[in-house]
This record gives C-alpha cells, structure tokens and sequence, in this order.
C-alpha cells in the first residue's frame, strides 16, 4: 500500500498541495504544519499533482 510523506521540516506551509487536493492535505492552525485529512487517503492525480508542484519537494509518495 502506498503511503504520503511530508517532510514538515522541509514544508514552508506554502499552502500548494491544500490548495490543490485539500481532501487530502490541510494546514493545521496548532501545530503550524500541513498534515493529512487522514491516515492513509488514496493516492489520486490530485495527490500526485500536490507531489510534483510542492516546491520544496517535501512531499513524497512511498510504496
């Protein structure tokens, strides 16, 4: 099963990825982090695309 990875050290919160897939990503206002809407959200073209356009390239998809 595929897994979504955030690197939130790398993440500058840009917002690109909640922008684009916000059923998957969102900007937790506690932590000041983006995180996942949940533990393992299917891996769509909208997820993929959150992938290639984080410009920090924080985000990573592993198998």
């Amino acid at each position: 099963m595929a897994e979504i990875l955030i690197d939130t050290y790398f993440c500058s919160n840009c917002m690109t990825c909640v922008e684009l897939c916000p059923e998957v990503f969102y900007f937790n206002e506690d932590t000041e982090k983006i995180e996942l809407t949940s533990i393992n959200p299917e891996i769509t073209e909208d997820v993929r695309q959150a992938v290639a356009y984080c410009p920090e390239k924080c985000i990573e998809i592993k198998n």
